[in-house]
C-alpha cells in the first residue's frame, strides 16, 4: 500500500482510510500549540530557576539563618526548595491551566471538569513535592558528609530510587490517579498467554485502566518492575479496538521485555546521574574555588544545582527521545513478526492517531526535540515495507 496519496497529495492513515482535511488540519493545530506550550513552560521553568539561583537564593537563605527557627540548615533547606516549587508552580499555573485543561477541552479531548482537572494536578504536584524534598535533602546530606566523592553516591542513590520508583509506581500511585482492575476477558488472556509464551515474561497481570473518565485519547503500557509488572491497557483502547488490533499493542508492549528495554532505561539512566552530578561537582569546585570545605556548602546553593541538572536534562533530552523511539521501532517490527497481524497494526495506529489526535506526519525538528515515539506516518510506512517485504520471500519461497 502506498503511504502517500488521497485528497491534495496528504498522508491515508492505515487500511486504506484517509483523514480529511479538517481532521489534519485539527491534528496539526493541536500538535503545534502542545509544542508551543512545552517550549514557553520549558522558558519559564529556565527564566525563574535562574533569577532565584543568581539573585534571589543568597539573600534568602541569609534572611532565614538570621531568625533562630531556621539556624539549622536542613531545615533552612527544605524552606528553600518549598520556595522555589512554590515559585515555579505559581509562575507557570496559567500555562498549566491553558494546556493541561483548556486545550484539551477545545480539541475535545478532555471529558473533565475545571474542579477535577485542578483536584489531579494538585495531587501530582503535592506527590512531586514530597518526593523531591526527601531527594534534596538526601542529597546536600550526601554533599555535607561525603565530601568529594558525594556524587558517585548520589547517582548510585538515584539509581535505587529509580527502580523502586518502578516497582510501586503501578501499585502505589496510578491508582490515586485512575481506577485500575484486572482485566476479565478469557479471549484476550488467551491471547497473552500465546504471545508470551516462550518469552520468559512474567507479569503480576493484565489490567483495565479506566481513562475515559477524563480522557477520549488511549493508552497502553507495560508498567512495574519484577513481581508489579503488568499490563495495563486504558478502557478507550479496549473499548475501540477489535480483538486482533489489541493482540498487536499487548505484542508490542511485550517487545519490551523481549529487547529489553527497562533495564536498558535503567542503566542509562544511571550513566546519565553519574555525567550530572559529576558536572555540578565541578560546578561547586568551580563556584566555592578548589579546596572548599564541602560539609560548607551553603543552602543557597540548591537553586544553582537545580539549573545545572535542568540544562543537562534539556541537553540530554534529544538523545534520550532519539533511543526511545529506537525501542518503539524495535517494538513495531516484533509485534508485526511475531503476529502477522499487518492489517490489524495498521488500523490500530490508524486508530490511534484519531484518538489521540496525533499529528502522522509533524516537521522533523519537532519530532528531534520532543517525541519520545516514532510520528505514525512512519510506523505505518514500516508495516508496509514489512509486509511487502514479507510477499517477496514468500514469493520467492514458491518459486
Amino acid at each position: 500500500m502506498n503511504s502517500r496519496g488521497g485528497d491534495g497529495g496528504q498522508p491515508a492513515l492505515g487500511n486504506g482510510s484517509r483523514t480529511t482535511t479538517e481532521e489534519r488540519s485539527e491534528m496539526k493545530a493541536y500538535g503545534r500549540q502542545r509544542v508551543l506550550c512545552q517550549l514557553v513552560d520549558t522558558a519559564l521553568d529556565v527564566t525563574t530557576l535562574a533569577m532565584i539561583a543568581l539573585v534571589l537564593a543568597k539573600p534568602f537563605d541569609l534572611w532565614l539563618a538570621s531568625m533562630t527557627a531556621f539556624h539549622i540548615a536542613w531545615v533552612r533547606l527544605g524552606v528553600l526548595f518549598l520556595a522555589i516549587a512554590v515559585a515555579q508552580y505559581a509562575v507557570s499555573f496559567p500555562l498549566r491551566l491553558y494546556a493541561g485543561y483548556l486545550l484539551e477541552r477545545k480539541f475535545r479531548l478532555s471529558r473533565q471538569t475545571l474542579f477535577r482537572w485542578f483536584r489531579r494536578d494538585l495531587l501530582k504536584t503535592s506527590l512531586a513535592l514530597a518526593l523531591g524534598l526527601v531527594l534534596i535533602e538526601g542529597l546536600f546530606w550526601l554533599i555535607w558528609y561525603l565530601g568529594p566523592f558525594w556524587w558517585l553516591a548520589a547517582a548510585g542513590a538515584a539509581f535505587v530510587v529509580s527502580v523502586l520508583l518502578g516497582q510501586l509506581v503501578p501499585v502505589l500511585i496510578l491508582p490515586l490517579f485512575y481506577k485500575i482492575e484486572r482485566l476479565d476477558n478469557d479471549e484476550l488472556a488467551s491471547r497473552f498467554q500465546r504471545l508470551a509464551a516462550g518469552t520468559s515474561l512474567t507479569i503480576e497481570g493484565v489490567y483495565r485502566m479506566q481513562l475515559s473518565a477524563e480522557t477520549n485519547k488511549a493508552n497502553a503500557m507495560l508498567a512495574g518492575l519484577g513481581r508489579t509488572r503488568r499490563v495495563i491497557l486504558s478502557d478507550t483502547l479496549l473499548d475501540c479496538f477489535t480483538p486482533e488490533e489489541i493482540e498487536i499493542v499487548l505484542a508490542h508492549e511485550i517487545g519490551h521485555h523481549v529487547h529489553h528495554h527497562i533495564p536498558k532505561l535503567l542503566v542509562m539512566g544511571l550513566a546519565f546521574s553519574l555525567a550530572s552530578f559529576f558536572l555540578c561537582d565541578r560546578l561547586l569546585v568551580c563556584w566555592f574555588g578548589p579546596g572548599f570545605a564541602y560539609e560548607h556548602v551553603p543552602v543557597f546553593a540548591l537553586p544553582l544545582l537545580l539549573l545545572a541538572v535542568t540544562g543537562l536534562s534539556l541537553v540530554a533530552s534529544p538523545i534520550s527521545y532519539a533511543i526511545s523511539r529506537y525501542f518503539e521501532r524495535q517494538c513495531d517490527r516484533y509485534a508485526l513478526q511475531r503476529t502477522g497481524l499487518y492489517q490489524p497494526y495498521l488500523s490500530a495506529f490508524s486508530k490511534l492517531s484519531r484518538l489521540n489526535k496525533s499529528d502522522p506526519d509533524p516537521p522533523w525538528l519537532e519530532v528531534f526535540l520532543f517525541h519520545d515515539h516514532p510520528p505514525i506516518r512512519q510506523r505505518l510506512s514500516m508495516a508496509e515495507r514489512f509486509a511487502t517485504d514479507k510477499s517477496n520471500r514468500q514469493g520467492q519461497s514458491l518459486v
